[in-house]
């Protein structure tokens, strides 16, 4: 899974998805991080990095790739983990004083708002999450990474310590070209609402989510 001493770097899989569209400095409540806009160039959807100190030539960086979520992080949805997940991860990074948060516009795994919304009315009648996305003629994940490994490529990062509960994530950054080094599991606390979501994340995916601090023993984020 890892490269110890990659020397360049990482070769590029995808073709030129991206623009790098705007950047400034942000003044946040973890400190200042440099936001990167980058913009798919055949639809305009827009992407942000926010990024920690300096990346570039760097291995090893502590990076999350994060998919939009906007029933939690701005409705405040407690039906999963995510805004729980991002906030950890832009914790650990400003802590660390180096990383990135790759925001991908991802609603949903790729489904989008307005079928997730649908989903969510299936599992309130019994349905999981997976099984509410194939009942709306949807795979249970259709989230790609070729635009995050872009972005990584365009900030010059050589390597990651990936911030992640799934696998997948770790397989789909390394097919486009990005060494994953480590992965530093996202640690958040379940509730009453996302302990079902959460365990079928774990039971049915194979995410290495820890419900329970017996769980997992490995340094985390959180």
């Amino acid at each position: 899974m890892s490269d110890p001493s990659p020397r360049s770097l990482p070769t590029r899989k995808s073709h030129h998805l991206l623009e790098r569209y705007s950047e400034t400095e942000l003044p946040t409540g973890r400190g200042p991080f440099r936001v990167v806009v980058f913009r798919e160039k055949r639809t305009g959807r827009e992407h942000v990095a926010m990024v920690r100190g300096d990346v570039s030539g760097k291995e090893g960086v502590a990076v999350r790739l994060h998919s939009e979520c906007f029933t939690s992080e701005v409705l405040g949805s407690l039906k999963c983990d995510c805004r729980a997940q991002l906030d950890r991860a832009l914790d650990f990074i400003a802590q660390n004083g180096c990383g990135v948060v790759v925001y991908l516009r991802q609603e949903g795994r790729g489904i989008g708002l307005g079928d997730k919304i649908k989903a969510y009315a299936l599992q309130a009648k019994g349905a999981d999450t997976y099984e509410a996305n194939r009942m709306l003629g949807f795979p249970d994940d259709l989230r790609t990474y070729d635009v995050a490994a872009e972005v990584l490529r365009a900030l010059g990062v050589r390597s990651v310590d990936l911030i992640t509960n799934n696998p997948l994530k770790i397989a789909g950054l390394v097919d486009e070209g990005i060494p994953v080094l480590r992965r530093i599991p996202s640690r958040t606390e379940h509730n009453p609402h996302n302990v079902g979501y959460l365990r079928t994340k774990r039971e049915r995916a194979g995410h290495l989510i820890e419900l329970f601090p017996e769980d997992d023993t490995e340094a985390s984020v959180g």
